[in-house]
């Protein structure tokens, strides 16, 4: 889990130095794109690969859609509104969003506690948001909320996958989830190629996009598919409680992001909030 730390962590530092000449949109569709292009020949290369089963083409199909054009696209497209910092923070209350759908779908029951560090959790995030005073004052608002529906995407995956999660290994899962995001991404890949200004590009920001096809969607995302079939969704997203620390320190270090304190208090309450609401758990 902790080389996963690490890679997921540097995707932030990689997806800010992209942005600088790459529009989020395109960067999000040739991160995919090229992820699934590198994973396809690795998959077949393996003597013992999983072979696909026919009946679990449509649930890999929606699965690749949550998990990786929700999930890993909006965190894209989100960072370029907001800080890596804030957003870092943002998908740390994914644990928290993993509860409610598996309360939703019966998976879970609420106790005290667990409502407590929900409720905490949210008022981090609501403090995150009022350093300018109201939310609606937020420079960083229209960025969080793209990140927050993408946490949502990696909550429904992780609550969904399980059952799928435990028939495929860990290079045929993240293969057949990018194949499908990048089939449904073809139109929309195309169409941002033909608009895209190459000779714009920075060496800089093509590295940023390699380094977030290979390094996160196929690295990070390969431990992660192998953590979810032996452990529990929740557990693996524990790593929550680690990432907005490491994130901050390397923003600090590579991008000039300065934290406030309000995000300090804010990243505090929130990941408080998700231990309490883990606490417990089986």
């Amino acid at each position: 889990m902790i080389l996963m730390l690490i890679l997921w962590s540097l995707n932030y530092v990689a997806g800010k130095i992209a942005l600088r000449t790459i529009d989020p949109v395109t960067l999000a569709c040739f991160r995919l794109v090229l992820a699934a292009l590198v994973m396809l020949p690795s998959y077949f290369a393996m003597p013992n690969r999983t072979p696909l089963k026919a009946a679990d083409i449509w649930p890999l199909t929606y699965l690749g859609f949550l998990g990786v054009i929700l999930n890993q696209g909006l965190f894209t497209v989100g960072l370029n509104f907001t800080t890596s910092d804030h957003s870092a923070v943002i998908i740390a209350i994914g644990p928290v969003i993993v509860l409610l759908l598996a309360r939703a779908l019966k998976l879970e029951v609420f106790t005290a506690g667990k409502i407590l560090g929900m409720a905490i959790s949210f008022v981090g995030v609501f403090l995150l948001e009022t350093e300018n005073g109201s939310p609606a004052n937020s420079p960083f608002l229209l960025g969080d909320a793209i990140t927050f529906f993408g946490v949502i995407g990696f909550a429904a995956y992780a609550v969904l996958g399980k059952r799928i999660v435990a028939q495929y290994d860990a290079i045929a899962m993240n293969t057949f989830n990018l194949v499908a995001s990048a089939i449904l991404l073809a139109p929309l890949t195309i169409r941002q190629s033909l608009h895209l200004s190459w000779k714009a590009v920075t060496v800089s920001g093509w590295l940023g996009m390699i380094y977030m096809a290979l390094g996160s969607s196929i690295g990070a995302y390969t431990i992660f598919y192998w953590l979810l079939r032996y452990m529990s969704a929740s557990r693996v997203a524990v790593l929550s409680y680690f990432q907005p620390v490491v994130v901050i320190v390397l923003s600090v270090m590579f991008l000039s992001e300065h934290p406030t304190r309000n995000l300090l208090i804010g990243t505090a309450l929130v990941l408080v909030g998700v231990y309490l609401a883990e606490r417990g758990r089986g």
